[in-house]
């Protein structure tokens, strides 16, 4: 699907999720708080065959909310890092993921361990397919580290923009082929269903004909009024940028910013594997 200047892209969401809706909070484990959207909503206007995706990669959330009681009723925290694989037939909606995670927090368990292999088996479940978690504690922190994006920082280029919509029309390539990585921070979309704003840093590594940075820029910033989920929109970069820049090899990695404690970094690629997941400034 081409995406025109002005032209939005009608996507619906399943109509019994809880975004958007004034819910009550629940303090004890309901695994049953857990939401999936089909991935297949957008991947439809997108002319996406599950069998056959054009990339791999991952999903991977950061959770900075997460607490339960131990058996003595002693709370503890860690952070959680969740892996979704992108061939899971459902992506796990955020508002019901915190609404999950904050069921744990008046919840006894016997050990971290316990809280990981439960967060595990409920998340593969919401998903459809095998979810990796990770937990990590307290005294564990202190070997945390920030990390920013690698690459050619497009964001200080003189343009003019006057889209904000997705418009593929703003993608070229010349037959000159070149290997570079191109970094923006200025990516930013909005909830399907709420329309608050979710921002991002967007790293670009590709091999093949030579995209031009002005024109990538600008289709980046022509997501500023879009309405879709992170996963949604990374994938619709990836699939506009192989389609009218046709490079030979691509990865498209976004790390978005929190909200309710939770962050959400989707990654495509058809040459590499996703990278660790590292904090950013803004993250």
């Amino acid at each position: 699907m081409t995406s025109k200047a002005n032209d939005k892209i009608s996507i619906s969401a399943p109509s019994d999720l809880s975004l958007g809706k004034q819910v009550e909070y629940e303090f004890h484990y309901n695994p049953k708080l857990l939401q999936g959207v089909p991935r297949s909503l957008s991947r439809n206007t997108l002319s996406l065959n599950a069998d056959s995706l054009p990339f791999s990669g991952i999903d991977i959330w950061t959770g900075y909310e997460l607490s339960w009681l131990n058996p003595k009723g002693k709370p503890h925290v860690a952070l959680l890092e969740c892996y979704v694989p992108v061939t899971s037939v459902n992506l796990i909606e955020s508002k019901s993921f915190k609404l999950y995670l904050n069921s744990f927090n008046q919840t006894a368990f016997d050990s971290a361990e316990n809280v990981r292999a439960t967060l595990e088996s409920d998340l593969s479940a919401c998903a459809g397919e095998p979810v990796v978690v990770a937990l990590t504690l307290p005294n564990q922190f202190n070997k945390l580290k920030f990390k920013e994006f690698d690459g050619v920082l497009l964001d200080d280029l003189d343009i003019v923009v006057e889209t904000y919509q997705p418009d593929t029309s703003l993608l070229n390539a010349t037959t000159d082929k070149t290997a570079e990585t191109l970094v923006s921070h200025l990516l930013k979309s909005n909830c399907l269903i709420t329309s608050q704003p979710d921002w991002a840093s967007v790293q670009i590594r590709y091999e093949g004909n030579s995209i031009n940075h002005e024109g990538l820029l600008k289709y980046l910033i022509s997501f500023r009024q879009h309405n879709e989920f992170h996963e949604q929109c990374v994938e619709r970069i990836y699939c506009d940028i192989m389609q009218h820049c046709q490079p030979d090899k691509l990865t498209v990695c976004a790390r978005y910013t929190r909200r309710g404690g939770l962050d959400i970094n989707p990654f495509r690629s058809n040459f590499e594997k996703p990278y660790l997941n590292r904090r950013q400034a803004r993250q």
